[in-house]
């Protein structure tokens, strides 16, 4: 069976990316681990479901993406969107900030956030208290600003992982004139500057037709000549920093195990959270549970207790107090299928799926221009 790609926490992942360029832009202490070009003023761009691996495969309808250098690093675990950003913009790995995937159990609620439906009675600040990035560079005299859609300022997950930046609305996620030029207003906006600049439709695309799709090649050449469009627009001294926050399999509906089909495996579960390609599963029998699953998927997964995950770095440093938002036992499959529910039903109409230990998931381009 193969090995799960675990990521190199402090070398080369997503949480490194701000720490990096904050060594560039004054922060005392600072330390670029990853090799990054000097500038006073960047533009971080982030491709939701960029992953190494299709930008290479599809490297012909995406020619400015594919014709730009950079290295390889990784997202962290869960490779999912919730606890990337949380990564990127706490600069920390998820084990410190605590987002622990798109669904996670939080004690103090008594059940399963799910991230992109956060709950109105949960503070993000009280799920994530700590300062963000954003906030170490507005310390240290850095203009910071997030250009997103206009619905993500002041939710739940913008609170706990973005918070800090100057929010510059998008309502027409279409309007590329417009954004291209909040993106130069973000980085001019002083003499250090940090602009992030969120883009999705790759990301939806993916999960709707599959990767490879028309529809998705399509979104991604649209993606390719907006960040070609933001590169022409801005000013010569403004560096620009391309990466994503995950790549994408695609699951066939016959390798999709479907848990209610199975009630063995949900014996003594007491909470299902994560997704499809790695289920977090509560329980007070974690040994017991562990063996069930592994008896069931075999080489199909990496199935691991908390305890197991941990000690194998999965998320990184832990901190004793956000342990317990990571699964009892955790189902990160290996192959190319998933673990679904039927009381999910939006997720059984996916196609593309993300957040598992693979090369293709966890593993995404990070492009200098």
């Amino acid at each position: 069976m193969s090995e799960p790609l675990v990521p190199a926490y402090g070398r080369s992942t997503l949480a490194d990316l701000l720490p990096s360029l904050g060594a560039h832009l004054g922060l005392p202490g600072g330390q670029d681990v990853l090799g990054l070009p000097a500038s006073e003023r960047y533009l971080v761009v982030l491709v939701d479901g960029l992953g190494r691996s299709l930008l290479a495969r599809y490297a012909d309808h995406a020619p400015f993406l594919a014709g730009l250098a950079g290295p390889t690093i990784t997202s962290g675990v869960p490779s999912t969107t919730a606890t990337s950003i949380s990564s990127l913009g706490t600069g920390l790995p998820p084990g410190r900030h605590g987002i622990a995937g798109y669904s996670f159990w939080y004690a103090p609620a008594h059940s399963v956030l799910t991230t992109l439906r956060w709950p109105t009675d949960v503070d993000g600040l009280d799920v994530q208290p700590q300062l963000t990035y954003f906030e170490r560079l507005e310390r240290a005299g850095v203009r910071t600003a997030a250009i997103a859609p206009a619905h993500f300022a002041g939710t739940g997950l913008t609170t706990a992982a973005l918070r800090g930046p100057s929010f510059l609305p998008v309502t027409d996620e279409r309007d590329r004139t417009r954004r291209v030029a909040l993106a130069l207003q973000a980085v001019t906006a002083g003499e250090r500057t940090l602009g992030y600049f969120y883009e999705r439709q790759v990301d939806h695309a993916g999960h709707e037709h599959g990767t490879g799709s028309p529809a998705w090649l399509t979104e991604l050449g649209r993606t390719d000549q907006l960040v070609a469009e933001l590169r022409d627009a801005l000013p010569d001294d403004v560096r620009m920093v391309v990466t994503g926050d995950h790549g994408m399999v695609d699951v066939p509906r016959r390798r999709r195990l479907v848990v209610e089909d199975e009630p063995d495996l949900l014996a003594g579960v007491t909470a299902f959270a994560g997704e499809g390609r790695l289920r977090q599963l509560m329980t007070r029998e974690p040994a017991a549970l562990a063996a069930r699953w592994h008896d069931r998927l075999g080489d199909r997964a990496w199935v691991r207790t908390r305890d197991e995950a941990i000690d194998e770095g999965w998320f990184g440093d832990v901190s004793p107090r956000l342990a317990d938002r990571f699964g009892d036992v955790l189902v990160a499959m290996a192959d190319d299928g998933a673990v679904m529910t039927r009381t999910l039903p939006r997720e059984l109409t996916l196609v593309g799926m993300h957040g598992s230990l693979t090369p293709e998931e966890l593993q995404v381009p990070l492009l200098f221009a």
